[in-house]
């Protein structure tokens, strides 16, 4: 199935001219950092660390949007890098660590844009928000380092 989905000719068409990957490449490093940076600076808000000045929902209400516009091209342009050596990239479990990785990030990414709002709401941020910005947090450091790191462990890329 995967061979089939490497075999289509627009996917045979991007994997073998140079700028074409390069663009789809450069665009889903870009936009996964710019998600990643988004949610990352809401979190730290939460925990007290960043923008203090701003209202944890405000800036929640204002990055978010943006922040999954950028997944959503960041994930349409790592289809297209993975559509490229699918047959490699689909057995590999170091990339379904990496999915997996992105699935939690992305469910604590959800719970802190939910509940920034009513945070802000109260005098002070509940510890357990705080716990809940730093997990999702440390959850997008760690899947920022193993997804660099699964290439060269798994010698594709």
């Amino acid at each position: 199935m995967w061979e089939a989905l490497e075999q289509t000719p627009w996917v045979k068409t991007l994997g073998s001219t140079g700028w074409m990957y390069a663009v789809v490449a450069v665009t889903h490093y870009l936009m996964m950092f710019w998600f990643i940076g988004s949610v990352a600076v809401v979190d730290l808000r939460v925990m007290g660390l960043a923008a203090r000045k701003r209202g944890v929902g405000e800036l929640a209400q204002t990055l978010f949007p943006w922040a999954w516009t950028g997944f959503t091209l960041a994930m349409v342009s790592g289809f297209l890098m993975f559509a490229t050596d699918a047959g490699d990239w689909a057995p590999s479990r170091g990339f379904h660590i990496k999915l997996t990785m992105i699935l939690l990030s992305v469910v604590f990414a959800v719970i802190v844009q939910r509940g920034a709002t009513r945070w802000g709401q109260t005098p002070e941020i509940p510890t357990s928000a705080k716990l809940i910005a730093l997990i999702s947090l440390l959850l997008w450091i760690a899947t920022i380092l193993s997804a660099s790191e699964i290439p060269s462990l798994e010698g594709l890329g």
